[in-house]
């Protein structure tokens, strides 16, 4: 199922599913989404504050499927990441989601959602730059607005142009050209922190997109091997590797580097897999669909969206 595209002057809503918010910084955030022509209704308790959670859980679950339920709302957008949308989940009527399918965005701490409404609702979501985001960024709010505007019919995303890799001299590594699924996938470690629960990623046949941020390459290293041990990467049909801010060290005399690190955990696969491609926590940000069917072009260095993720 899918939500109607966004259109200008319609009603954006906002939740905070994870942490808490710094007022003044969210005011400004949502100042520049009102210049840009859509209305805002902020959910009841965006404000809240729970030590490092936004409010309770079911006060935070309780926002979140208020606006699929509210018709005034197009839309609804996360503030900010951080953590707790985990906390949240046996909270959730999904039902009321898949009674009220719209457009749902966010990424980082939100990958558990973002999956979970596709994969209990069949609704296409997407991982996308939140509230709080720098949308001042112009590849980063153009990906954001085509995507949510004209995703109507098939469409290509791929990084903006002389964009180096970070870790890699190639940004793509063969191990075959190409392969197509449905993408999945978000944040490393809220993926492998839901493993062995109800609300785990389903990956057979599906191309997985994995990013992360301030982990160090061991950490990083232990989650792709809990990915391993649980099959997820062998099942996959596809690979992406976006972006992993601040995962790097000053030296590595006891390191592996993540360049080692992915060509012996993922590279090794055999799998299709596009490196470094230009989603996750840095800039510009890419939006990308969760739930849609895809084709992973190495060759190409693109993801060619095959069907609309909007009416």
């Amino acid at each position: 199922m899918l939500g109607k595209r966004l259109r200008e002057g319609n009603t954006i809503g906002l939740i905070s599913p994870s942490g808490p918010l710094d007022r003044e910084t969210t005011k400004e955030s949502i100042d520049f989404l009102k210049q840009l022509g859509f209305n805002i209704k902020e959910g009841k308790h965006i404000y809240d504050k729970w030590g490092y959670l936004a409010g309770k859980d079911k006060d935070r679950a309780y926002d979140f499927m208020d606006m699929f339920l509210d018709t005034d709302v197009d839309m609804i957008l996360c503030v900010r990441g951080g953590y707790g949308a985990m906390r949240i989940l046996p909270f959730i009527d999904f039902n009321i989601i898949k009674n009220n399918p719209k457009i749902f965005a966010g990424f980082s701490d939100i990958t558990t959602l973002i999956n979970n409404i596709y994969e209990k609702c069949n609704i296409i979501t997407f991982h996308s730059p939140m509230c709080n985001s720098n949308l001042h960024d112009k590849t980063t709010l153009e990906g954001f607005l085509n995507v949510l505007t004209c995703g109507y019919k098939p469409f290509t995303i791929k990084n903006s142009k002389n964009k180096s890799c970070e870790y890699f001299r190639n940004s793509t590594y063969f191990n075959g050209d190409s392969a197509k699924g449905i993408l999945i996938g978000g944040n490393l470690s809220l993926i492998s922190g839901t493993i062995g629960t109800p609300y785990e990623i389903n990956t057979k046949n599906k191309i997985l997109f994995i990013e992360d941020v301030g982990e160090e390459p061991y950490q990083i290293d232990k989650m792709l091997t809990q990915l391993i041990l649980s099959n997820k990467l062998q099942e996959c049909a596809g690979i992406i590797l976006g972006q992993f801010k601040d995962c790097t060290l000053p030296h590595y005399r006891r390191s592996l580097t993540l360049d080692e690190i992915f060509k012996d955990r993922i590279i090794s696969l055999g799998k299709p897999t596009l490196v470094n491609f230009q989603c996750g926590h840095s800039y510009p940000r890419l939006t990308i669909p969760i739930g849609a069917q895809v084709e992973l072009d190495c060759a190409k260095e693109s993801i060619h969206v095959l069907e609309p993720v909007v009416k």
